[in-house]
């Protein structure tokens, strides 16, 4: 018993000893380091200042990344503006020579984009810009690409080869019209107001633009099958952009936030598309009247008449330059409108080709080489681009709220 009460005693005696020398570093140490902490108190700012300061900073940064995106946004814009009316105006200097050879022109161009596409891709593989991951990506939405693009073509030639005057360009404003909604549904996208109501004024003042008031007989004399044909068209076109923009955005993921080389998409989209207007070829040839038993020697004479050589050289002035200058332009007009869509959605890039339609029906009022007396302008000319402007105006423009919440955030 008395052990017990020795051994507790001792055990008591020992954690309170533990106690007090616990105690006695404890309070040694605060007493050291109290003039330490003044220090610091002094010298440090409050914690919520703090919080604040960094707050202000990292919106600051925000916003000024915010200004670069939209200032490198405006730029690319404004180029595939330019290349637009380019590829316009030099399509119809193309068709000069090659009159009677546009499916050949349209054949050598999605054949020879494929040749172009990856020696640049492959150029770019071996600097390094091209990695082994961006090539071993899903290439089903890129067969899809392809496929999109061919139908489209197949179906617009159809309709093309029916419709006529301004209703095509009439009808080409459901492109979008389509790409709102595609948007809408597949990427989860909502749109402002102003934004909807700015695309519609863009709409409109093509109309009237090119149609000025002359497109409804000839939308009625075509009759409502060619111009559904034609809407369809246009869809597959708007499915074509929108589904550029997933593959942007789902390889961003895959990636691990890096960014997919666009010549991946326009390599592998274009071999794709060859691959299915091959399919479509007995079909295509004969919409442009051309008996498919017969191709082989248009395709000839197309040839010899691109190349400006043998007997064809007196009914082909201006070419090859003429051809080779809207192939030039035209794939630089491409690779500028999927580099939009990359940096920032398929609406802005449909409205950049959109704002080109009116400049190029401004240019064909000019003496140009090659297409002899230049047409008059259109009547509703002034009147839609003017609507045109005030669209596109209303669709960058932002809410004044929205302006006030970022001002707040700083300030």
């Amino acid at each position: 018993m008395d052990n017990r009460l020795r051994s507790g005693g001792v055990g008591v005696l020992r954690s309170r000893r533990w106690v007090i020398e616990a105690v006695e570093s404890i309070g040694g140490r605060g007493m050291r380091s109290t003039g330490e902490e003044e220090l610091k108190r002094k010298v440090q700012r409050p914690t919520c200042c703090a919080c604040n300061h960094q707050h202000q900073e990292v919106v600051v940064v925000e916003k000024s990344k915010g200004c670069d995106r939209r200032v490198e946004v405006m730029i690319a814009a404004a180029a595939t503006v330019v290349l637009g009316v380019g590829n316009r105006v030099l399509y119809k200097l193309a068709l000069v020579p090659l009159k009677h050879y546009p499916f050949f022109l349209a054949q050598l161009a999605t054949f020879g984009y494929v040749i172009v596409y990856f020696s640049i891709l492959y150029l770019r593989y071996q600097a390094g810009k091209v990695t082994d991951e961006m090539l071993s990506l899903p290439k089903f939405p890129l067969i899809a690409v392809g496929l999109f693009e061919a139908l489209a073509a197949a179906s617009g030639m159809a309709a093309g080869a029916i419709l006529s005057g301004p209703s095509i360009p009439i009808l080409s404003q459901s492109f979008l019209v389509w790409q709102l909604i595609l948007s809408s549904i597949f990427l989860g996208r909502r749109y402002s107001f102003n934004q909807l109501f700015g695309c519609c004024l863009v709409a409109v003042g093509v109309i009237i633009t090119v149609a000025s008031g002359s497109g409804a007989d000839s939308l009625m004399g075509a009759g409502i099958f060619w111009s559904l044909l034609m809407i369809v068209s246009f869809l597959l076109q708007a499915a074509d952009t929108v589904l550029k923009e997933i593959i942007f955005l789902d390889a961003a993921r895959r990636l691990k936030g890096g960014t997919l080389d666009l010549f991946v998409v326009n390599s592998y989209g274009s071999a794709f598309q060859a691959v299915f207007i091959c399919l479509l070829i007995p079909f295509l040839s004969k919409l442009w009247g051309i008996p498919f038993s017969q191709l082989p020697n248009y395709l000839k004479d197309g040839s010899a008449c691109f190349l400006n050589i043998g007997t064809m050289s007196t009914r082909c002035d201006g070419a090859p330059l003429l051809p080779l200058l809207f192939i030039i332009v035209n794939m630089g007009f491409n690779i500028s409108l999927l580099h939009l869509i990359k940096i920032s959605s398929a609406v802005v890039s449909c409205l950049a080709s959109t704002f080109s339609v009116p400049i190029s029906v401004y240019i064909f009022t000019l003496p140009l080489p090659y297409l002899g007396v230049p047409s008059s302008l259109p009547p509703g000319f002034v009147a839609g681009a003017i609507v045109l402007v005030v669209g596109v105006f209303f669709y960058t423009w932002r809410p004044l709220e929205s302006s006030k919440r970022d001002a707040s955030l700083v300030s």
